[in-house]
């Protein structure tokens, strides 16, 4: 049987093997999430993520930013979306604006987006498996 000090040093350890885990970061994705857009075989499930995190960034980037166009969040990669994410690519140091998501601009829009979709540095959200990152 455990003591209270014991218990308590097992609970910071578990804790501490959790971020560990995780990793760190304000967003992190899957390193083996294939690129989404023309000419991929783009998961449903990739493509809302990608379409939630433009529309989280055009709502609370406003006049930060030159517009990023909202987008339907229906899953299906489209012209609509492909334009959104070329004006998302232009507004972000470092991003070449090809229209395809890749693991760089996968990164930023994780980093971008809804922490409650995209997630945090202790709880990887929904979109943790289907956006592609380099981190």
């Amino acid at each position: 049987m455990r003591t209270g000090k014991g218990m308590t040093r097992l609970g910071v350890a578990a804790a501490l093997a959790a971020c560990v885990l995780v990793g760190g970061g304000a967003a992190q994705a899957s390193t083996t999430a294939p690129t989404v857009g023309d000419g991929y075989a783009n998961n449903t499930h990739a493509v809302w993520c990608i379409q939630e995190s433009l529309n989280y960034f055009s709502r609370n980037a406003a006049g930060q930013y030159p517009q990023v166009p909202i987008v339907s969040e229906d899953g299906v990669w489209g012209p609509a979306t492909k334009a959104a994410v070329i004006a998302f690519q232009k507004n972000i140091d470092g991003l070449t604006p090809d229209g395809y998501v890749g693991p760089h601009t996968g990164y930023d829009l994780m980093y971008y987006g809804d922490p409650y979709y995209m997630g945090t540095i202790n709880s990887p959200g929904y979109c943790y498996q289907y956006v592609p990152t380099n981190r």
